[in-house]
């Protein structure tokens, strides 16, 4: 489960981030949207970790991110929109590093499924510097799954990916909903959210102004515009000046 209580984020005088609040249980896909400088990576960021909050709870399936952060991190994956990877590791050594990093133990039949899924077997052998765009996103995927996380953070996972590659993202995203895993999909592109996600946070100016699954958010504006699609739903919801959801 991730789950954000009261997060709020000052970069000095300027509130990326405010009061934001919002539970992903297991086995549901959130849609993290919004306008440019909505605040969405720098939710995310501060959910991963990486920064710290203002003001402010995270919680990672129980534990809380400010307290117990190792225990937070060994149950989460974040991928940012841009893959960090190391120049002069291979394929399998980035594998085999994580592995250690996070203590997993015979991890080889598990890298070799990840790799295979991710159509990455035959540059096992290769350097970052040998890989495409949409190859470096699939690997740093490969290293984030491989211990297997109950949570996990996507910052725009498509980019980068050919159409092949986008349709198996989505698969595989798909999987790891059945499996029970919770996850946070920050993305423009609407219609990626309307085919994967179960629910959807809108944000505008650091603000919560719509939540709720995607059946709920739909309804909502269906009283004005019946049949509204998930991208008029986007332009009404920032475009409001109605104050933001519960």
């Amino acid at each position: 489960m991730i789950e954000a209580a009261g997060l709020t984020k000052l970069y000095g005088q300027f509130v990326a981030v405010d009061d934001l609040s919002f539970v992903v249980q297991p086995g549901e896909v959130m849609g993290l949207v919004g306008p440019n400088g909505a605040g969405k990576t720098t939710t995310l960021r501060c959910v991963s970790g990486v920064i710290p909050p203002a003001r402010g709870t995270v919680r990672i399936c129980g534990h809380d991110l400010a307290t117990a952060p190792l225990a937070a991190k060994q149950e989460l994956a974040y991928f940012p929109d841009e893959p960090r990877l190391f120049e002069y590791l291979s394929v399998r050594q980035h594998l085999t590093f994580t592995a250690r990093l996070y203590h997993v133990r015979d991890h080889e039949p598990k890298a070799k499924a990840l790799l295979a899924e991710l159509e990455l077997a035959e540059k096992a052998d290769k350097l970052p510097g040998e890989l495409s765009r949409g190859m470096k996103q699939k690997l740093a995927i490969a290293c984030g799954l491989l211990h297997s996380p109950k949570a996990i953070l996507f910052d725009e996972p498509l980019t980068g990916l050919d159409p092949h590659g986008i349709r198996q993202m989505k698969d595989t995203i798909l999987r790891l909903a059945r499996e029970g895993t919770a996850m946070v999909i920050s993305s423009h592109l609407l219609h990626l959210v309307g085919e994967i996600c179960s629910h959807i946070l809108i944000l505008k100016q650091g603000r919560k102004v719509v939540h709720g699954t995607l059946a709920e958010v739909r309804q909502r504006f269906a009283e004005t515009a019946p049949g509204v699609s998930l991208e008029e739903v986007f332009f009404r919801a920032t475009a409001s000046t109605e104050p933001p959801s519960p």
